[in-house]
């Protein structure tokens, strides 16, 4: 799913034009996704790790990657790994940065902090050493403190401690990526914005092919797949933490405003149904409300239906894409209801011409669908496992994403090159957030 770019078009030579290593994070599940789409954007070197993919980048290209990724929740520029044990180790190794180099006295700050395995119980003290550490640094090289600004800092520090080994970095984009700006109504158990990408992707959904959610709830993967469509930027309606560094905020400025420029430009007309179903009135109006939020109110149309009696769909055919109940929004019933009603989405769903991919998190799914999937794959919804599972249309053709065996091909184990600081911040709870 290439970016369209202007022919001819330059963005020059920068303060970073050297490649640095950078990591993206990603939903558990997707990093193979997001390192496909990292590599359509001209990253170099690109790495598998759990939770998210490594890679090298100069300033353009992390912007690109920053304004065109629908995949990636943060892009980190990793400072260094450190054994920290207790207290006085974690304010020990976050001193040791030069925070001097990637701050002022004028700019504020905060840390964002997260454990694995770790002897600390909390977050929260964790950022609290890292804070101090990094206002004593600063009151000695500059002779003054930065201010904390939690809510809109200017420099977004993510400190991820597993063990005895705390990794800090810099955050490009500030605001995590699946924040797009549109939802302005959400409902209960919302899927992210970045999964919702990723899924797309994973049916190789282009936007040239009409697209169906009997289930759309407050409209997210509908949203997603009109911004594919449209060829629109995820974060072209954004700002971004970089653009207020003081070494390269006034670059990143400059080159961000070619870019979203030749974004507008290229958007292109949608020339095919994008459709979306739901029985709850509530849901209904969430959607509509975020899809005009998101100004795809003349590509998208939603409507009242319920999924196990679907309305004729357009012969044209495509991909149908849902994201179901697990079980503990139905109502009653259990786990039978539960089968009960996959049974008649299994009845319903299967419409000629167009194939079927569903995110389904209860185990019971697969078999009262009663159809074999061409295409399965493991990922995580926040905190919930999940599986993916692609079927081809009923009057045959390819489910566009499946190896046509019934199962993925398998990945190699994820490398790293030796220059790439190990950051892994821990995603289970970014993605619930």
């Amino acid at each position: 799913m290439p970016v369209p770019k202007r022919p001819g078009v330059v963005y020059g030579r920068t303060p970073m034009a050297e490649r640095i290593a950078l990591f993206a994070t990603a939903a558990r599940g997707t990093e193979d996704l997001l390192a496909d789409e990292l590599k359509e954007l001209g990253a170099r070197r690109i790495r598998q790790d759990r939770g998210g993919v490594r890679f090298m980048a100069t300033l353009d290209e992390a912007l690109m990657v920053a304004l065109w990724s629908r995949i990636a929740m943060r892009v980190l520029y990793p400072l260094g790994a450190f054994e920290a044990r207790g207290a006085e180790g974690l304010y020990e190794a976050a001193a040791s940065i030069p925070w001097e180099e990637h701050l002022t006295p004028e700019h504020t700050f905060a840390v964002d902090a997260t454990l694995k395995d770790s002897e600390h119980s909390h977050s929260g003290f964790v950022a609290l050493k890292v804070k101090d550490a990094i206002v004593d640094r600063m009151r000695d090289t500059k002779g003054a403190r930065p201010d904390v600004n939690t809510r809109d800092p200017d420099i977004r520090v993510v400190a991820h401690l597993a063990r005895e080994t705390l990794s800090l970095s810099l955050d490009l984009c500030g605001e995590p990526l699946h924040r797009r700006g549109y939802r302005v109504r959400p409902t209960p158990a919302p899927l992210k914005e970045t999964l919702a990408a990723a899924v797309l992707r994973a049916a190789n959904y282009t936007g040239t092919e009409g697209l169906v959610d009997p289930m759309c709830g407050s409209g997210t993967l509908l949203i997603e797949a009109g911004l594919i469509a449209r060829r629109r930027a995820p974060g072209l309606n954004r700002d971004f933490a970089v653009e207020r560094w003081p070494e390269l905020g006034a670059r990143a400025r400059e080159l961000l405003a070619d870019m979203r420029a030749d974004a507008r430009r290229n958007e292109r007309k949608v020339e095919v149904p994008l459709l979306g179903f739901d029985k709850d009135p509530e849901a209904l109006e969430a959607a509509s409300r975020n899809v005009r939020a998101a100004r795809l109110t003349e590509e998208i149309q939603l409507a009242e239906g319920d999924a196990t009696r679907l309305p004729p769909l357009p012969e044209t055919g495509g991909l149908l894409v849902t994201n179901p109940p697990y079980g503990d929004r139905l109502g009653t019933g259990g786990q039978k209801g539960m089968k009960s009603f996959y049974f008649k989405l299994g009845e319903s769903l299967r419409v000629p011409g167009w194939r079927v991919w569903v995110i389904c998190g209860n185990p019971g799914f697969e078999s009262a669908f009663h159809a074999r999937p061409s295409a399965k794959r493991d990922l995580w919804n926040g905190p919930i496992a999940c599986s993916l599972l692609g079927y081809r249309p009923p009057d045959g053709g390819s489910a566009r994403g499946d190896t046509g065996d019934g199962s993925e091909a398998p990945l190699g184990a994820p490398r790293q090159p030796a220059d790439v600081a190990p950051v892994r911040p821990q995603h289970e709870g970014e993605e619930e957030g």
